[in-house]
């Protein structure tokens, strides 16, 4: 059956809202270490428009989108196995505007509603065991190693008759190794990381068009991410450029890949963090889009609200 105008739109809107909302990621210091039982609580609201490049898959054109996303994160640090690890637990909300053209026809979608939760857990692998307060104020960090696992839970909403949705109604898992060097009042992070995602097996299933099951997948997508920051007093107050970039993606329906959907993307951007007191700070970003050849190309700013505190659960 001849998919009509708005189904095409909405097919290549849900090929790139999941990766609008989680494979453009850029987290600086992500593996400097904080001494065990530090606790953080941040609230970020993030804004992001822009065009949704379509690599040709499809004859529409002037397809853009605006997503409102805030978060709520929840962070504590502990010991394992004698070293510095964390763990840190994201929900985030979304409110997402898209449109696009074929001719003179204009389509509108709109959606709103929690997405897909996450949580990583990060261990130090060199130049940070696990430290009091008293330790870790005397300590000065050199070379730093990590390596991470984030998991993306299908806990967003999802309605598998629509083709658009806040949640993916699948589970992605992110394995990454770190690396973080100082140099005075410089500090160089990288990161290298594979996504790797379960199929969904209700994709727009069950409405007029397809009346079955249908299924999507999507193959693992390899990521880079750097960082050069400096920071100043004590390194609460930092400021950094930023940069990531990303390879693969493509997705099948029903075993049948479309190769149209591979995704080369990148990222640049900057952030700031700065302190208001002992226990709060503030976190500023800014990131556009390098080159994108499949998927959203979103300039993107984001504010953060983190009170932060030590102590031992009760």
């Amino acid at each position: 059956m001849r998919l009509p105008f708005q189904l095409l739109l909405l097919a290549v809107i849900a090929a790139c809202t999941q990766q609008a909302l989680h494979a453009q990621d850029l987290a600086p210091r992500a593996y400097i270490i904080t001494p065990i039982h530090w606790n953080a609580v941040t609230l970020t609201y993030s804004f992001s428009s822009g065009d949704i490049t379509t690599n040709s898959a499809i004859p529409i054109t002037n397809v853009t989108g605006t997503l409102h996303v805030p978060v709520l994160n929840c962070f504590h640090s502990l010991k394992f196995f004698g070293r510095s690890a964390n763990i840190l637990a994201s929900l985030p909300y979304g409110v997402v505007h898209y449109q696009g053209m074929l001719e003179d026809n204009e389509r509108k979608v709109y959606r709103s509603g929690l997405l897909d939760s996450s949580f990583r857990f990060s261990v130090n692998l060199k130049g940070g065991p696990a430290m009091s307060v008293k330790d870790y104020l005397a300590w000065k960090q050199k070379t730093i190693l990590g390596v991470s696992l984030r998991v993306v839970a299908p806990t967003g909403q999802y309605d598998g008759t629509k083709l658009v949705n806040n949640g993916a109604n699948r589970w992605a898992f992110k394995p990454e190794f770190g690396y973080s060097e100082r140099w005075g009042h410089w500090v160089l992070d990288g990161y290298a990381a594979m996504w790797f995602f379960t199929t969904n097996h209700e994709f727009f299933s069950h409405n007029a068009f397809f009346p079955g099951n249908q299924t999507q997948s999507q193959k693992p997508i390899g990521s880079f991410e750097g960082h050069l920051s400096y920071g100043l007093k004590q390194q609460r107050l930092w400021f950094s450029l930023d940069g990531n970039f990303w390879y693969g993606g493509r997705t099948s329906r029903n075993g049948v890949e479309n190769i149209s959907t591979l995704q080369t993307s990148s990222r640049i951007g900057a952030t700031a963090s700065i302190p208001l007191s002992t226990h709060q700070s503030l976190k500023f970003s800014y990131s556009d889009g390098a080159y994108v050849r499949f998927g959203g190309n979103y300039q993107n700013v984001s504010v953060a609200w983190q009170y932060s505190w030590v102590g031992r659960p009760n």
